[in-house]
Parts: structure tokens; sequence; C-alpha cells
């Protein structure tokens, strides 16, 4: 008997959606894997006008500098 058809096959089609669904995991699992690593991206992290906040609380810095360097961060 001969074969005579039109495509792919759904056996072709399995093996790529197959492919596909190992690809969606490995990268899931890498990313899963690299978020437990490096952590959250905001965790540990301070934000300049936070930093800016503790130096003039600190006394570091002045109210002129703190409001010119304030609305530097902010525009």
């Amino acid at each position: 008997m001969m074969y005579v058809g039109y495509g792919l096959g759904f056996g072709a089609l399995a093996v790529i959606f197959n492919i596909l669904w190992w690809i969606l995991i490995i990268t899931l699992i890498v990313t899963i894997v690299r978020w437990i690593r490096d952590g959250h991206p905001n965790r540990g992290e301070r934000k300049a006008i936070d930093i800016l906040k503790e130096r003039y609380a600190k006394g570091e810095i002045d109210k002129q500098e703190f409001e010119a360097k304030k609305k530097d961060l902010i525009s």
C-alpha cells in the first residue's frame, strides 16, 4: 500500500508539540532556579529617594541640597 497524504501528519505534529513542551518546562525550571538563587529583583535594593532622605536625616546634606537633588530625581 502506498502512502498518500498531505503535510507532516499527526505523528510529526506530536513530536513538535512534545519538543515545545519540554522547552517550556526547562525554561520554567531555569527561571525558577535563577529567581531563587538571585532573589527577587527588588529585594534589598533601596531607592535613590530613600537614600537621599536618609542622608538629610543624618545631617549629611542641608535642606537646599536635599530639595535640589530631590527635584533632579523626580524629573
